[in-house]
């Protein structure tokens, strides 16, 4: 089998995951389309090794042993990854990234951040302890 085929799939399968990292919006499906680019890196690890050991004579099949590596690391990311996403759904009570960057930016409430606001600031950092209590 040529190398050009694996690479192309590889090729195919980390677009596809940029595209979903980069147009996704929920948190989960951020975290598979990365588990999805990690494929596409240990599809193209596992071709090369099977490509240069067949030109040398010493197969150290090294590029397996990365893509071992890459795929504990890819457990490790996506259980740590699973359990703040469930945190942070939990607290917010969404997994949307763009509501997330809002909420982390402080613009909870973008009615009340105008000059004409009738609420006060110890109003508001009552209100703030009522709501983390």
């Amino acid at each position: 089998m040529h190398l050009a085929y694996p690479a192309v799939l590889s090729a195919l399968l980390f677009c596809t995951g940029l595209y979903g990292v980069l147009a996704r919006r929920n948190a989960i499906l951020v975290l598979m389309s990365v588990e999805l680019m990690l494929n596409a890196v240990n599809l193209n690890l596992v071709a090369f090794d099977v490509w240069l050991s067949k030109a040398a004579e010493e197969t150290l099949h090294s590029g397996q042993a990365l893509t071992l590596f890459t795929i504990a690391i890819a457990a490790a990311e996506i259980g740590i990854g699973l359990a703040i996403v469930l945190a942070v759904h939990r607290n917010r009570g969404t997994a949307d990234i763009d509501r997330l960057r809002d909420t982390a930016e402080g613009h909870e409430n973008p009615a009340a951040d105008g000059p004409d606001s009738d609420t006060t600031a110890t109003g508001t950092a009552a209100e703030k302890a009522e709501a983390t209590a």
